[in-house]
C-alpha cells in the first residue's frame, strides 16, 4: 500500500513511518522540518522536503498515488496557540483543507488524523472521557483539532472519503524534542540530565493521560492508557529513574492549559484491537535511556 505520511519526520510521525515501512508498505514522508529532523526518517522511506501550505499537492499525489494520508502535520504548542490563534488556524486548519481537497481529487481511500485526546475535550469531562463526550476545548489549538474532526466528518458524508481521528494523550519516547514547549517527560529529562531544576506550571496538581506508543472503523478514536498522573507525581517518579533528587520550581499555570485528563480507549480496542502495552514507569525507562545515550531523537534503526 502506497502511505503519505505529512509530518513524518517528526516525533510521533517517524515513529509511525517506521512501523508502515516495517509492515511492508511504500511510504512517502512530507515535512517541513520545522520540528521534524531528516534523521529520523526511515532510510526506505522517501523523503520530500516542503510546507504544507504551499507544497504542489496535485503534482506530488499525481506522481506518489498514495491510497491512504496520515496527517500528522500540525503546529502542536497550545501555549503558542493563545498567543497567536490565526497561525494555529493556518497551521492546523487550512493546511488540513488543502490535504482534504487533494485527497478527493486524486481518489485517496481513505485519512488518517492525528488529532488530540486532551486539548478537545477541555474540562468538566467524566473521566477517563469516552470519545462520546461533548468536547469543549479551553485553547485554540484544541478548537483546531476538533474543526479538523468536523472538516472530516463533512468530507466523510459529502465525498464519501473514509477516516480515523486518533484523539492522542500525552504521548512521551525517544525522539521527543525537549527544546519545545509540548513534551512534559522530555523536558524535566532534560533539566536533571543537565543538573537544572525544571519549572512547573501551577501547583502540579493537574493531570494527563501519559502514552507510549478495523479498516472499515470511521471518527475518533481515543489512544491512551485511561489513567490519570499528576505532573507532581511524574516528576517524582522521573526523579527516581534518573537517580536525582533535584528540587522542581513551581510557576505561574499557564493559559489554555486544562486541569484533569484521562482516556477511555476502549473504542481503540473495539474498533481497533489495540490497548496500551508501556507501563509509564518503563516508559519514563526508556525515554531516559535514550537521553542517556546523547540521543533523545534516535533514527532508525
Amino acid at each position: 500500500m502506497r502511505i503519505l505520511v505529512t509530518g513524518g519526520a517528526g516525533f510521533i510521525g517517524s515513529h509511525v513511518v517506521d512501523a508502515y515501512v516495517g509492515a511492508g508498505h511504500e511510504v512517502l514522508v512530507l515535512d517541513d522540518l520545522s520540528t521534524g529532523r531528516p534523521g529520523q526518517v526511515h532510510p526506505r522511506a522517501e523523503f520530500c522536503q516542503a510546507d504544507l501550505r504551499a507544497a504542489p499537492l496535485d503534482d506530488l499525489f499525481r506522481r506518489f498515488r498514495p491510497e491512504v494520508v496520515n496527517q500528522h502535520a500540525a503546529l502542536v504548542e497550545v501555549r503558542r496557540s493563545v498567543a497567536a490563534p490565526a497561525l494555529d488556524a493556518e497551521r492546523n486548519v487550512m493546511t488540513l483543507l488543502r490535504v482534504l481537497e487533494a485527497c478527493v481529487r486524486h481518489g485517496v481511500a481513505r485519512v488518517v488524523f492525528a488529532s488530540s485526546g486532551g486539548a478537545i475535550y477541555g474540562e468538566g469531562c467524566a473521566l477517563p472521557t469516552p470519545e462520546t463526550a461533548t468536547p469543549a476545548p479551553v485553547s485554540p489549538y484544541g478548537a483546531s483539532k476538533l474543526i479538523g474532526e468536523h472538516y472530516l466528518r463533512v468530507f466523510h458524508r459529502l465525498h464519501g472519503l473514509p477516516y480515523l481521528a486518533l484523539r492522542y494523550a500525552n504521548v512521551y519516547g525517544p525522539r521527543q524534542d525537549p527544546a519545545g514547549e509540548a513534551g512534559v517527560v522530555a523536558i524535566f529529562t532534560d533539566r536533571l540530565l543537565a543538573g537544572r531544576s525544571p519549572v512547573i506550571n501551577g501547583d502540579g496538581e493537574q493531570t494527563r493521560d501519559y502514552l507510549a506508543l478495523a479498516p472499515e472503523a470511521v471518527g475518533p478514536v481515543n489512544i491512551g492508557t485511561g489513567q490519570e498522573t499528576s505532573v507532581n507525581e511524574l516528576y517524582r517518579q522521573l526523579c527516581a529513574v534518573v537517580g536525582q533528587q533535584t528540587p522542581a520550581v513551581h510557576g505561574p499555570p499557564k493559559a489554555g492549559e486544562q486541569r484533569r485528563s484521562a482516556l477511555d480507549a476502549s473504542r481503540a480496542q473495539a474498533w481497533l484491537g489495540w490497548r496500551p502495552a508501556t507501563s509509564l514507569a518503563e516508559g519514563l525507562r526508556q525515554s531516559v535511556e535514550a537521553f542517556r545515550r546523547g540521543r533523545p531523537w534516535p533514527g532508525p534503526e
